[in-house]
């Protein structure tokens, strides 16, 4: 077990780290109050090389899959809502390579991110009104009508939504069925039928377009069905039958795919506040002495980098497990997005108590990473459903290992 990041990733973080400091943080304040999305960072971000399919390949290559985390802490100590903008397309070529036969994978991927200096947007469509964390609920539904797909229904909080040039859609097959009943399809640009519904006006990640997408009558070729007919037919078949197919929904897979990288950009935040901090306090006096050298601002202090230290363990962990094929049967990514999610959000509250009035002026960082942070406890999940997810996976894995036990010990008595 070797804690240590090789000279490749700590080159990649330094690299990561200046960019966001020159390129980054110079614009956050005015993409924050505009709530414009920030085109000329994302344009330098390609001239850099930190996005598009030159970083998903550099990732991908990545045999400890850390490279994507360093990546996203990096990005969003910079600003959130411009580091989620120029990766937001990941969650979409996520989900396409979750679900994709190789063919959709080769077609719809690099239209998720444009090739070369174009520059172009996926978005990835679940979240329905009363149907966020529970996809067994959604309701927008998919019917099949000769040669094509119809989808009906409305998505919610979607980032991208209504500008991506290629959107994901979780939709429902067959409602008796439940998530097993549900699919994902593709659904291009200026397809008839597709529009954006209302922008959301949000406390944070202003610089992230989230709005609703309105599906009215939306018609697809059916080879924009994601793993193909034959694939969801089977599945189908399978769930009618009462066969288990010891998978979870595309959604939830894809989802435990990418939420360390939540985690992580939670952490970015987390690590900036704490940053920060250190140095306004740095040379203040309180009481006649350095207040950094009083007991009450070293426990405070002490107790944010040790909970950030504690939670950037968990996501490297779930990075390194979903990059090496090891199951999460524990629960070990959502722990992971739980953890750094509840860190970050204490850890901003915190130091914002700790600075006094100063942090709750608006031309005062603290003030704005406070307010990016409380999303991360929200998106992809809310920090309850997690615990629920954990749970639930804890108890099963729990359940394997008194199993395994028990045909252990009777094989011993056997013999």
């Amino acid at each position: 077990m070797d804690f240590r990041l090789n000279d490749e990733q700590l080159e990649f973080q330094r690299y990561c780290r200046q960019f966001a400091s020159e390129v980054i943080r110079p614009a956050a304040a005015q993409y924050d109050r505009e709530q414009s999305i920030p085109w000329e960072v994302m344009t330098e971000a390609r001239d850099w090389g930190l996005s598009g399919m030159a970083q998903i390949e550099r990732v991908g290559a990545d045999p400890e899959g850390l490279m994507s985390v360093i990546y996203a802490e990096e990005m969003h100590w910079g600003c959130a809502g411009i580091a989620l903008a120029i990766s937001a397309s990941g969650l979409a070529a996520a989900g396409i390579a979750a679900s994709g036969t190789p063919e959709q994978i080769g077609r719809w991927v690099p239209e998720c991110f444009g090739v070369g200096d174009e520059i172009k947007l996926g978005a990835y469509a679940v979240t329905e009104a009363g149907a966020g964390s529970d996809v067994k609920s959604l309701r927008t539904t998919a019917k099949r009508d000769g040669d094509e797909w119809v989808l009906n229904g409305t998505k919610v909080f979607i980032t991208n939504g209504g500008i991506a040039d290629v959107t994901v859609v979780v939709a429902t097959v067959d409602p008796e069925l439940g998530h097993r009943g549900q699919a994902s399809f593709v659904v291009p640009k200026d397809t008839l039928g597709l529009s954006q519904g209302k922008k959301e006006d949000k406390i944070g990640i202003r610089a992230s377009h989230t709005a609703e997408v309105v599906l009215e009558d939306c018609r697809i070729p059916l080879d924009h069905l994601l793993g193909g007919l034959e694939k969801l037919e089977r599945k189908l078949e399978r769930a009618r039958s009462g066969e288990s197919s010891g998978r979870a929904s595309g959604a939830l897979a894809t989802f435990e795919i990418t939420r360390p990288l939540v985690g992580a950009s939670a952490l970015g935040i987390a690590q900036a506040a704490y940053e920060w901090t250190l140095e306004y306090l740095e040379g203040q006096t309180g009481g006649g002495a350095p207040v950094l050298e009083q007991q009450r601002y070293q426990q405070v202090l002490a107790d944010v980098a040790t909970e950030i230290e504690c939670a950037r363990m968990l996501v490297w962990r779930a990075a390194w497990m979903g990059r090496n094929g090891v199951p999460m049967k524990g629960g070990q990514g959502s722990m992971s997005k739980l953890k750094a999610g509840d860190v970050t959000m204490w850890a901003t509250t915190t130091l914002m108590d700790l600075v006094g009035e100063r942090a709750g002026q608006s031309d005062c960082p603290l003030e704005k990473f406070f307010r990016d942070a409380k999303i991360y406890q929200l998106f992809e999940g809310t920090a309850q459903v997690q615990r629920l997810v954990i749970s639930r996976m804890q108890r099963g894995e729990y359940a394997e290992r008194r199993e395994a036990i028990a045909a252990l010990e009777g094989a011993v008595a056997a013999a």
